[in-house]
């Protein structure tokens, strides 16, 4: 019982120690740590609003859900000899490892100059926590649903994020290693001729 207890809070040590270091690196890479609103908001649903990645939830909390769907089956594939505890706690670092690297200033920039997201500054520390948080939530959500109904989830939440944000975890990843106009053009909601977005491929 006490080993069991003694390898439960070096688990839980573990994991504030990974979300306290994240949060400590993001504040010296520049990000504030909260609104600069004034006040402090635990949600958004305005994805291209002034304070999406200000708050601790907004529409692209739903792209980290999917991170955790996704490092769930994963990591249950490269590792299957660890418990879902240290499964789950690999998911959170390699979670908190993207934060910081979507929040230097080189990606941020290209987040810029690439997508719709023309006046982003990086996340606040509070909503990159809110975001680590998500993929953890889903993580625990894919453990509980199975594979089969973990993709239906999956799938389920790109669709209703393309049709909610013009947005989804697969455009974000198109847009950030390969930008297509036509994709930004779409995402602004900027009507184009047909002969216009042909030109922009």
């Amino acid at each position: 019982m006490f080993a069991s207890n003694q390898k439960n809070s070096w688990w839980w040590l573990t994991i504030v120690f990974v979300l306290a270091a994240t949060a400590v690196e993001l504040h010296l890479q520049g990000r504030s740590w909260s609104c600069s609103c004034g006040r402090a908001s635990f949600w958004t649903g305005h994805a291209w609003g002034a304070l999406t990645s200000q708050t601790f939830l907004d529409p692209y909390s739903f792209t980290h859900l999917l991170h955790g769907l996704a490092f769930c089956g994963l990591l249950t594939l490269l590792v299957r000899g660890l418990s879902t505890r240290w499964r789950l706690l690999i998911a959170i670092t390699i979670e908190a490892v993207w934060e910081l690297i979507e929040n230097t200033n080189t990606v941020i920039q290209h987040y810029r100059a690439a997508t719709a997201a023309l006046g982003y500054e990086g996340d606040t520390v509070v909503n990159s926590l809110g975001d680590i948080a998500c993929c953890g939530i889903g993580f625990m959500l894919a453990r509980k649903l199975g594979w089969t109904r973990s993709l239906i989830v999956f799938f389920a939440t790109e669709l209703m994020l393309l049709i909610w944000i013009r947005d989804s975890l697969l455009l974000e990843l198109i847009m950030l290693i390969s930008p297509i106009k036509a994709i930004k053009i779409w995402q602004m909601g900027i009507e184009a001729s047909p002969c216009a977005l042909v030109s922009l491929w």
